[in-house]
């Protein structure tokens, strides 16, 4: 991984015509070692190698690029940004990943929080912890921070998701650095959050098609010299002398067609590139080749802490709902008469004296709950 000259690489942008703008970062200062850890996507025996998945991204946006809007089809908004959609934020804060190749767990747990979000709402409080998805279960696969088993490729992060679940960052915080799976916290099973599954997504209409209609998704590219050494703004396209450096996930929370470029959320902290955040052209070092977007959220939970603030009925049979603090409307079960109006009468206790509640919610219905 030979570090190329700044100065080179500014003249390279001007010269072939590129707009992104290249200044040093703490990147730059890393040994060849420190570095490469702050990657960490190698992709799996049944994957495209990284060649690859670059050559298929530019055939794919040769095609995009030829391809005429399609019939009866509805069209895909020009652009899309999950961080301001008519001024809500689907997007949570920016992570660091530190000295681990861990950014797979970044790229998966970014995809899910925003599903969550788009789910529960812009406001909705999530953070889960990378350090469950990573230091659990790929480890448990065989995968580390370095060495000859750094990194992880993305499908099985989905998997754990949507097989395992994967617990909130206080259950089980992240630190850089090959951790115990023992680390988590005990009750981690009533914490975990599950999805209901995983879409893969290939080439850049489809993936703009899933974006615009679900979410962000979680995707791979090549960086390159000029990139990890040098990005600071604008759309990153890469220059001609720039040289491999790895593989590394991100998740792609939204595109611009006037600017033919993806925006993406990394894990390097919010001092890096755009506070955080960068975009990169479409077709651009196998970034759009393949993506795995979040079908959904299992909603079979604990949610703790509470306060009753409504309770709403209408005149059906069993139909009711209680708006929880910070959760928003949930339905109460309605498995069987007694258990029906014992909970009507348990939140409504609740919400009257303005005591605290703890509700089980099984497949989306209430079927538990405790007044403190």
């Amino acid at each position: 991984m030979a570090k190329q000259d700044f100065r080179a690489i500014r003249e390279a942008i001007t010269a072939e015509g590129h707009t992104w703008h290249a200044s040093p970062s703490f990147l730059s200062n890393l040994t060849e070692e420190e570095g490469i850890k702050y990657l960490g996507f190698v992709p799996g025996d049944n994957d495209l190698s990284l060649t690859e998945r670059e050559k298929a991204g530019i055939e794919n946006y040769a095609s995009f690029l030829s391809s005429s809007p399609r019939s009866g089809a509805m069209a895909t908004p020009a652009a899309i940004d999950w961080r301001n959609i008519s001024g809500q934020n689907y997007v949570t804060p920016i992570k660091n990943q530190g000295g681990c190749g861990s950014c797979v767990a970044f790229g998966a747990v970014a995809a899910v929080e925003s599903k969550i979000r788009i789910i529960r709402g812009a406001n909705y409080n999530v953070d889960l912890s990378e350090a469950h998805l990573f230091y659990c279960i790929a480890r448990a696969q065989g995968r580390t921070c370095g060495g000859n088993s750094g990194g992880w490729w993305p499908e099985p992060s989905q998997i754990g998701f949507r097989d395992t679940g994967i617990c909130d960052e206080a259950c089980y915080p992240y630190v850089a650095g090959d951790q115990n799976c023992s680390n988590r916290c005990s009750d981690w099973q009533s914490r975990a959050i599950k999805t209901t599954g995983y879409t893969k997504v290939g080439g850049i209409q489809a993936t703009k098609d899933w974006i615009a209609a679900n979410g962000p998704v979680q995707a791979c590219f090549t960086v390159y010299s000029d990139f990890y050494y040098y990005y600071a703004s604008g759309v990153y396209r890469k220059t001609a002398n720039a040289t491999v450096v790895g593989g590394h996930c991100v998740c792609i929370v939204g595109y611009d067609d006037a600017l033919q470029c993806w925006i993406c959320k990394n894990s390097w902290g919010s001092t890096w590139g755009e506070a955080g955040f960068f975009r990169i052209g479409y077709g651009q070092c196998g970034i759009d080749t393949e993506s795995f977007g979040v079908n959904g959220i299992l909603n079979t939970r604990w949610i703790r802490g509470q306060r009753v603030t409504g309770l709403w009925a209408i005149a059906e049979e069993r139909n009711a709902w209680v708006y929880l603090s910070s959760d928003g409307w949930q339905k109460i079960s309605t498995n069987n008469d007694d258990g029906f109006l014992n909970s009507l009468k348990q939140l409504a206790s609740a919400k009257a004296c303005n005591a605290t509640v703890d509700v089980h919610v099984e497949n989306g219905q209430i079927d538990t709950i405790y007044v403190f």
